[in-house]
């Protein structure tokens, strides 16, 4: 037997093999440059933050609506950006109301007053990637900076055990959560569960108050609950107004109120989402670019 295919053969097994087991292993954090935006998608597939230089989001002065939640976030991420004591926020309730825009809109409101190096950080990170916030959290705690991480559309199902990582993020575990860490979530449901799950668990669990509790103290970790409520027509027609005011629409008013009325009419919905739908359908007819 030819010794010296034998060693090749083993050589390529065994590179084989180191390969396999790289590919296994976890993905080393790599360092972030927080000079390079305010606002970061978490990449936790690649354990990396990727810069967002140009945000999706709109003025604060366009959300309508939600004043008093609107105050409320404002004066907590004001707080935090300062250095002072927050509260992590589940901001929850009706679809199209502006709760992820808000959190967008609230943090660059804050920035445009601060000098840059002070500047607020957003970070944004999937409910599927919950499971990568201590790696995170230990990339970014000694960073200069004070970071928002913000999950959008945040809720569970059954058999998801995630939300126990969450809790245990929130919590901070045995050295706390970092100083310069706050998170923000948005969801359509209070509990961040469906009903019919809570339901459930009362009916099948052998000591159906402690599963319950298991579940629901997840919300209990948000210190401030603000909650989004289906706009009033009057509410619907003052954020239409306002946006065509903005953008400077000129649209005679009563057919301006009677088309978004029956644009919301054919959506089955009055929402902030849908008042910007009907304005960008506006703004295509007239030729205006917003």
């Amino acid at each position: 037997m030819d010794m010296n295919l034998v060693s090749g053969t083993l050589e390529q097994k065994l590179d084989r093999l180191i390969e396999a087991i790289e590919r296994m292993a976890p993905a080393k954090v790599q360092d972030a440059n927080f000079e390079e935006a305010d606002c970061f998608v978490w990449d936790a597939e690649h354990m990396a933050l990727q810069a967002v230089p140009a945000v999706n989001r709109i003025d604060i002065s366009l959300i309508q609506g939600v004043e008093q939640v609107k105050q409320q976030l404002i004066g907590n991420t004001e707080r935090f950006a300062e250095g002072f004591s927050a509260n992590n926020v589940l901001l929850w309730g009706a679809r199209g109301m502006g709760k992820s825009s808000l959190v967008k809109a609230v943090q660059a409101s804050i920035n445009s007053k601060m000098p840059e190096n002070k500047h607020l950080k957003l970070i944004e990170i999937n409910r599927e990637d919950i499971h990568s916030l201590p790696a995170l959290m230990k990339l970014i705690k000694k960073a200069p900076y004070r970071f928002i991480l913000f999950c959008d559309d945040l809720s569970f199902n059954q058999d998801d055990v995630t939300y126990k990582s969450l809790k245990s993020a929130l919590d901070g575990g045995i050295e706390g959560r970092p100083d310069n860490v706050i998170f923000y979530a948005t969801s359509n449901r209070r509990h961040l569960m469906p009903r019919e799950m809570i339901d459930n668990e009362r009916s099948t669990a052998i000591n159906p108050s402690e599963a319950i509790e298991e579940k629901v103290s997840l919300s209990d970790r948000f210190g401030l609950w603000l909650g989004f409520h289906k706009c009033s027509q009057d509410e619907y027609l003052s954020m239409i107004d306002t946006y065509a005011e903005y953008y400077a629409l000129d649209y005679p008013l009563d057919q301006l109120h009677a088309e978004a009325l029956e644009w919301a009419l054919t959506r089955g919905n009055r929402s902030g989402r849908v008042a910007w739908q009907y304005i960008q359908d506006l703004a295509g007819r007239l030729k205006i670019a917003i």
